[in-house]
């Protein structure tokens, strides 16, 4: 079993970057989901009311960040990410804390982009969103901007068999999805469907994970990831529901929360400790 994708998504709901190694921080990988964009009112937009979101690419070179849309409609815009910008109040799931603003001329992009009032802020360092307490091993364990845990890992296995499913009830290869779907930090390579379920403590690299929670999913698995369409079967959560439905929702991937800091590499091997 080894580490086969690492993914970051410094905008919330944005396209992905894949990396070949990464460097994880307490609240997740460094630049993942330090971004999000947010209504006047300061509440967080995600491709669940705008699947548009997943057309926007994203790429990061030195102390700059540039967007351009599938379309291209709009052109490419580029800006320096702040940490000392306009502080504002935002809202993300049941959370309030607050975030930096950031340059007037990307969150005017996505204002057009969405066709709707927008601004793009940034995580700031002097307020601490913390995990669940009900799941974290202990109180004000930070995370990012992501839905409410610093990693999500996904199987391989998993995808082929969910993959096998909809062939078969569709009787052709044109529901079958890639991994992307998922929107996984860490995707590893196994044999067997599910397999992190069973575990609580794993080790890839150099680096400690708790999983400590299965991961609900959303309308966004419908959503092609470089389209930005919309499954109107509303697969593969449809067939997922039928194998991988708990009183909870519908469960894809796991969710974990690091021990310890380091850098994990694609070809890394995952070690079970319990």
């Amino acid at each position: 079993m080894i580490v086969s994708e690492i993914n970051i998504y410094p905008i919330k709901s944005c396209q992905g970057i894949r990396k070949d190694d990464a460097e994880i921080s307490q609240k997740g990988f460094l630049w993942d989901r330090e971004f999000m964009l947010v209504n006047p009112a300061g509440k967080f937009f995600t491709q669940r009311q705008y699947p548009q979101l997943a057309t926007v690419k994203i790429e990061i070179q030195d102390s700059q960040i540039t967007l351009s849309s599938l379309d291209q409609s709009l052109g490419s815009v580029a800006f320096n990410p702040t940490l000392i910008g306009e502080e504002i109040k935002v809202e993300i799931w049941r959370d309030r804390t607050v975030a930096i603003l950031q340059d007037d001329q990307v969150s005017q992009w996505f204002t057009t982009f969405l066709n709707t009032p927008c601004y793009l802020v940034r995580q700031s360092p002097d307020y601490i969103r913390p995990i669940d307490e009900n799941y974290a091993p202990s109180n004000n364990l930070p995370v990012s901007f992501a839905d409410g845990y610093p990693f999500l890992i996904t199987n391989t296995a998993s995808l082929t068999e969910l993959n096998r499913r909809l062939k078969e009830t569709y009787n052709n290869e044109a529901q079958t999805i890639p991994m992307n779907r998922f929107r996984s930090n860490i995707v590893i390579q196994t044999e067997q469907p599910f397999i992190e379920t069973k575990w609580k403590i794993i080790r890839i690299g150099e680096v400690q994970f708790s999983l400590v929670k299965p991961c609900t999913r959303c309308i966004i698995t419908t959503t092609d990831q470089i389209t930005g369409h919309r499954n109107p079967l509303q697969e593969p959560l449809k067939t997922l529901g039928t194998f991988r439905k708990s009183t909870q929702g519908i469960m894809f991937g796991e969710n974990m929360i690091p021990f310890n800091l380091g850098v994990i590499r694609v070809g890394d091997a995952i070690e079970i400790i319990e």
